[in-house]
C-alpha cells in the first residue's frame, strides 16, 4: 500500500469519525487519489489558453490603460507583492496591493503604453487540478501569479512581481 493510500485512508476515517471515537480502515481497502498529480502530464490546450486569456487580460490591462479588463482578471481580493529587503519598519519588507489599487493605477494609466511598443509574454508553469502557475513578463515587470479555477473562469489569486530596472 502506497504512502498516499494510508495517508488518505487516515484522512478519510478522521473525517468520518466522531470526535472521541475511531474506527479502524483495513490495510486491504484501496483508497485512491481522485486527481493524481504528475508534473509530467502536459497542459490541455484549453487550460493552457485560458490562462493565457486570464494573463493577457491583466497584462494588456495595464498596457491599454483598461481598468475593466485588469479587474476581470482578478480575484476580489487578491494578494500582489514585491519583495523590498530591509526597509526601515520591517527587516523583510514587502509591497503591498490590493485589487482596488491596482485598478486605479490602471485607470490613472501607470503602465499605458503604445501597442507597438508591447513586449509581453504569458508562460503556463504548472497546473494542478484547479490551481496553476503562470509566468508574466514586460519591459518593466516580471509576476508569477497564482490563478485558481472558479466554475469555467481562471483568475488571479496572487502575485509575486519583481520591477526591472529602468
Amino acid at each position: 500500500m502506497s504512502l498516499l493510500t494510508l495517508a488518505l485512508a487516515s484522512a478519510v476515517a478522521t473525517a468520518s469519525t466522531p470526535i472521541g471515537a475511531s474506527t479502524p480502515i483495513e490495510a486491504s481497502t484501496p483508497i485512491e487519489a481522485s486527481t493524481p498529480i504528475d508534473a509530467s502530464t502536459p497542459v490541455a490546450a484549453d487550460t493552457r489558453a485560458a490562462l493565457e486569456a486570464t494573463c493577457f487580460d491583466y497584462v494588456d490591462g495595464q498596457l491599454e490603460g483598461d481598468p475593466a479588463r485588469v479587474a476581470r482578471a482578478l480575484h476580489p481580493d487578491p494578494a500582489k507583492r514585491r519583495v523590498l529587503g530591509e526597509v526601515p519598519d520591517e527587516r523583510l519588507g514587502l509591497r503591498r496591493m490590493g485589487r482596488e489599487e491596482l485598478v486605479e493605477l490602471t485607470r490613472q494609466g501607470a503602465l499605458k503604453t503604445p501597442k507597438e511598443q508591447w513586449d509581453r509574454s504569458c508562460t503556463v508553469l504548472d497546473v494542478a487540478g484547479n490551481i496553476a502557475a503562470v509566468r508574466a513578463e514586460t519591459p518593466w515587470f516580471v509576476d508569477f501569479f497564482h490563478m485558481g479555477r472558479f466554475g469555467d473562469r481562471w483568475i488571479i489569486v496572487n502575485a509575486l512581481w519583481y520591477q526591472k530596472p529602468r
